[in-house]
């Protein structure tokens, strides 16, 4: 298939080309798509050379597929348009995640939404991350609410994140000077901020939003009471999420085990004896999303479930969702 990224040169885009190499999407031809300040350079990827080019429209109508890593105005410009042409579209952004006829997947959990779609919205990073865990313990226990506390990577605000990150802890480190910022509200070097993106009228960031409407959309439950509080951390890659459930039917931690071992894109990693739960470090590159620390939640009885989760926002929570969505959509063969 002629397949297009659509951002090419950012931390999302160059992830979303390594994944279709390395699950031997069927590319014949790979076009890489950029701003005019990218345009014209070499690009070494999984199916040989490639040139990086000014995005155009009509460049794009001869792809088959397009996978946009792009802002959400550039989605609400180019996605619909595109889809209407015949290109089957992936939108990594977040401007058609909560349109009624735009489907909202995380493969594991939705799949059957993709139908005969040839628009999709790939998902929050956090929310792709929690719903893997959190569908296979709605099967099996049911839900009645979540509450959720996030810890977020540095490469969740994209490149520029990351390198503000590693460039204002060499500051602290090596020229002993206070870390600035621009990228972030705050410094992020030896800092926590408990604010990602905008604060909406009720009090929480528009991230936290995310993960509430999300959540409930993908997992086709409109009214479940979601509780989200997301905090920037440190660290280059992997969101970890510590997760509180109240469950419909009784709990145990033993149980929860069970289910999220058989899970499809879940790795349990929870032998606390031997220091064995999930953290960023070994995450990071990883397609499955940790889960661990389970036990039993004090405050809600035996319905109640405590549980940490980390996934590798960049793979997860952008590039292997969406190549995953495109696996399963009903994509044409190049001539």
């Amino acid at each position: 298939m002629r397949v297009g990224v659509i951002g090419a040169s950012g931390a999302v885009g160059q992830e979303l080309v390594e994944v279709l190499g390395r699950r031997r999407f069927p590319v014949t031809e790979l076009k890489l798509f950029a701003s005019q300040r990218s345009a014209g350079t070499k690009v070494a990827t999984p199916f040989g050379e490639v040139t990086i080019e000014a995005f155009s429209p009509e460049a794009a109508r001869t792809l088959d597929l397009a996978l946009l890593a792009v802002s959400g105005d550039f989605a609400k410009q180019h996605a619909r348009a595109l889809a209407a042409e015949g290109v089957a579209v992936v939108d990594n952004s977040s401007a058609l995640r909560l349109e009624p006829d735009v489907p909202l997947v995380v493969p594991e959990v939705n799949a059957e939404a993709i139908g005969e779609a040839r628009l999709i919205a790939n998902p929050n990073c956090t929310t792709a991350i929690l719903v893997v865990a959190l569908e296979p313990l709605r099967q099996a226990f049911g839900l009645r609410r979540v509450i959720v506390s996030t810890y977020q990577a540095a490469s969740g605000a994209g490149a520029e994140g990351m390198a503000e990150l590693e460039r204002e802890t060499r500051r602290v480190l090596v020229e002993g000077q206070p870390a600035r910022h621009e990228v972030f509200a705050h410094p992020l070097a030896f800092n926590v901020i408990p604010q990602i993106d905008a604060f909406q009228p009720n009090g929480y960031t528009r991230e936290e939003m995310k993960v509430v409407w999300e959540s409930r959309k993908i997992m086709g439950l409109p009214d479940l009471p979601v509780s989200c509080t997301a905090v920037r951390i440190p660290t280059m890659r992997v969101h970890a999420e510590a997760v509180t459930i109240e469950t419909e039917r009784p709990v145990t931690p033993e149980a929860a085990r069970e289910v999220l071992a058989r899970a499809p894109g879940v790795k349990l990693v929870d032998e606390p004896a031997l220091q064995r739960y999930p953290m960023p470090l070994t995450a990071t590159g990883q397609d499955d999303v940790e889960a661990g620390r389970i036990r039993a939640n004090p405050v809600f009885g035996e319905r109640g479930l405590d549980l940490f989760l980390c996934g590798d926002q960049l793979l997860k929570g952008a590039a292997l969702n969406a190549v995953q969505i495109a696996e399963r959509m009903k994509l044409p063969v190049a001539a």
